[in-house]
C-alpha cells in the first residue's frame, strides 16, 4: 500500500502547501544561503539541474510528501518541507522543513508544520512523526514544541560545522499526544 502516494495541497491562513514543482528549483537554489545550509547541516552544494531533476521526480514518489511552502497573500515560494522515510510496518515517518530567508521568523514555519502534521494524522495511518534539529537552532525547537513534538534524545556531536561539533536533538510526536493536545488537532 502506498499511503503517501497522493501528495495533497493544504491551505492555511497564511501559507499554502502544494506539491513541489520543477519551476520551484530556482527559488530553492536562491534560498540556500549560509544560514540555511547551517540550519539543515548541508555541506554540499547543488546545481540548478540537480534540483530541477529532484523536484521533477517528486510526482512519482509514493512513500513521501514533498511540499512547497507558498506565501498565500503573494503566491511567493518561501520554502519546502517533506514527510519522508515512511515505515509502513511501524506507521512512522520523518519530517523536515527548510524556509528561505524571507520566510523565517514570520510564523510561516509554525503554520506549515502544524498543517502537515494535522493532515498526516487525520488522513494517514501514522502513529509517530520524528524529526531532528540541531541544538544551535532553538527557534526551530520552539516551533516543533508548539506543534507538540517532544525531545526524546540527543545524538551527541553528530554534526561538524566550521570545525566544531554540535548535538542533534531527536524529537517525536505520537498520535495520542496530537489527539490530546490542548488546542486539539486543527483539522478536527
Amino acid at each position: 500500500m502506498d499511503e503517501l502516494a497522493d501528495t495533497p495541497t493544504i491551505e492555511g491562513e497564511r501559507v499554502v502547501l502544494r506539491p513541489v514543482h520543477v519551476d520551484d528549483a530556482e527559488a530553492f537554489l536562491a534560498s540556500m544561503d549560509d544560514d540555511g545550509l547551517r540550519l539543515t547541516g548541508t555541506h554540499r552544494s547543488f546545481t540548478l539541474e540537480e534540483i530541477r531533476a529532484w523536484f521533477g521526480s517528486r510526482h512519482a514518489a509514493t512513500d513521501r510528501w514533498d511540499l512547497s511552502v507558498v506565501e498565500r497573500a503573494t503566491g511567493r515560494w518561501i520554502g519546502e518541507l517533506a514527510l519522508l522515510d515512511w515505515d509502513a510496518d511501524n506507521h512512522s515517518c520523518g519530517f523536515r522543513i527548510a524556509l528561505a530567508p524571507e520566510g523565517r521568523d514570520r510564523g510561516y514555519g509554525t503554520e506549515a508544520t502544524r498543517l502537515v502534521v494535522d493532515r498526516a494524522f487525520a488522513d494517514l495511518p501514522v502513529h509517530r512523526i520524528q524529526l531532528e534539529v540541531y541544538a544551535f537552532n532553538p527557534r526551530a525547537r520552539r516551533v516543533y514544541e508548539r506543534v507538540g513534538f517532544r525531545v526524546e534524545g540527543v545524538l551527541r556531536a553528530a554534526l561538524r560545522w566550521d570545525g566544531e561539533y554540535h548535538d542533534t536533538l531527536v524529537m517525536g510526536l505520537l498520535r495520542d499526544d496530537w489527539e490530546l493536545a490542548p488546542a486539539g488537532p486543527a483539522t478536527a
